[in-house]
């Protein structure tokens, strides 16, 4: 077996291969083809117009996805065969560079970090399970919607490409495996450098492409998947934890079942380039990575209804609350002996006291959950609805009422809605607590606020 042999079977062990990465060539303008990741500003229209303002006519990852806010659009269908004809054409047209093999080290900077690091490689999706219970070497960290999963199974179905928002995160305590690997890259020129869009910072990115840099990231993975066993009390190794992108990556892994199981007597399955997804891998400890809360978002509910729902937490109670900093402050105290939520709706503002768990999402959402289904039940389209919230700016706009701006679908929804402030969640105990009880509930925490998230850059050959 020769070293690329040897390298490459080793990494297999660990879920993870070296792929085949393809950039905009040389003169694209990448401020206009990276764009942010297609879940992210579900309740801003605005938004995605100044997104394809932005990218006007030029060559842009626009055109490679369907931003989650036009799902409710009636065209949803001939948008997604656009997105198929886009990935042929850019692939047929003069827009890629060569494809090159190796990894690429990233540093991003966003309105709120200075600096955080990582590296896109590819996954193995048969090494991967979203549900509970799982003991796979990647794992879910957050439930999975399986309803969520239709739309992005029919554009990935077939499409020639792939760009992923999916962040994966290791669980590296002395931050050591990716900042060396970015010593090595960095040893030659950026192969990118761009402004990000819309305030979102910037980015560049190094290549990692020979034997002896994936022979450290290696040697790296190996050394984290051994410790994995003793740090979590497990007897199988876990060493990738889902840190953004949950569904595109179910996505990925359902696309790839349904092929595998079509097409279980093709001699070369195994090395199907669908086995694999881009991701980028990020170290839970990198001091550019933030947790932040998910927040909630009730459509067709006022604040006391709300109240009324949340009552049924244990020590419960609750109390007004002047203004919107001070429900801010109160909900963040890191020295409360209580679990705390806010509740915004209108001008009104609560404080909501409960000795419910720190990982407040586990009973706050089977509450939501059941209220919604209740609501569905007995009022029809009149229910309520809920949304996921990324930043709480966002948040106590869109719970002060609809905006004369918006522009489609969400102006149907109803003008009464309550905002529910998460408090912030905390990285340390991550790993064990998915190891050892399995995924959070669904939208528990974000890697950073809603601008930070990843933008699409890099691309994969899919199906051919």
């Amino acid at each position: 077996m020769d070293v690329q042999q040897e390298l490459k079977a080793r990494l297999a062990a660990l879920g993870t291969a070296i792929p085949e990465i393809l950039l905009p060539k040389a003169g694209i303008d990448l401020q206009k083809w990276a764009v942010i990741a297609c879940d992210q500003f579900t309740q801003d229209r605005n938004f995605w117009m100044r997104v394809k303002e932005t990218a006007g006519g030029d060559p842009s990852a626009l055109n490679l996805i369907l931003p989650e806010i036009y799902l409710e659009d009636g065209d949803k269908g001939a948008r997604t065969q656009r997105i198929r004809e886009t990935m042929k054409a850019y692939l047929a047209g003069n827009v890629f560079a060569p494809a090159f093999t190796g990894c690429i080290y990233i540093e991003r900077t966003t309105p709120f970090r200075p600096c955080r690091r990582g590296l896109v490689l590819a996954i193995d999706l048969d090494a991967y399970d979203w549900k509970a219970g799982a003991r796979s070497l990647v794992r879910a960290t957050e439930g999975t919607v399986p309803e969520r999963l239709p739309p992005r199974v029919e554009i990935r179905c077939g499409a020639v490409l792939e760009t992923p928002h999916i962040l994966i995160l290791i669980d590296d305590r002395e931050d050591a495996l990716i900042p060396v690997l970015g010593s090595r890259a960095k040893r030659s020129a950026p192969l990118y450098e761009t402004s990000l869009m819309l305030g979102g910072g910037s980015v560049s990115g190094w290549a990692l492409d020979r034997e002896d840099d994936w022979a450290a990231l290696a040697d790296g993975l190996e050394a984290l998947s051994r410790l994995s066993r003793s740090r979590y009390g497990i007897p199988e190794p876990f060493l990738y934890a889902m840190g953004d992108g949950n569904h595109s990556l179910a996505t990925a892994k359902a696309v790839w079942d349904e092929y595998k199981a079509a097409h279980s007597d093709d001699p070369d399955l195994a090395s199907h380039p669908a086995r694999w997804t881009l991701a980028e891998v990020e170290n839970l400890y990198d001091p550019g990575i933030a947790f932040e809360p998910i927040h909630r978002l009730l459509f067709g509910a006022a604040a006391g209804e709300t109240l009324d729902v949340l009552s049924v937490l244990p020590n419960f109670s609750s109390r007004p609350v002047s203004s919107r900093e001070e429900l801010f402050r109160l909900v963040g105290d890191p020295d409360a002996h209580l679990s705390r939520l806010g509740l915004c709706s209108g001008t009104e503002r609560f404080l909501v006291e409960t000795s419910a768990p720190p990982v407040i999402t586990e009973s706050l959402q089977p509450l939501l959950d059941a209220f919604v289904q209740s609501s569905a039940a007995g009022q029809g389209n009149g229910a309520v609805s809920i949304d996921y919230i990324h930043g709480e700016d966002e948040l106590f706009r869109l719970a002060a009422g609809p905006a004369s701006t918006m522009a489609g679908p969400e102006d149907s929804k109803p003008a009464v809605r309550t905002g529910i402030l998460l408090p912030p969640v905390r990285k340390s105990g991550l790993f064990e607590t998915v190891a050892r009880s399995g995924p959070l509930p669904r939208k528990s925490f974000s890697l950073g606020e809603g601008i930070e998230k990843r933008y699409y850059l890099e691309c994969r050959k899919l199906f051919v």
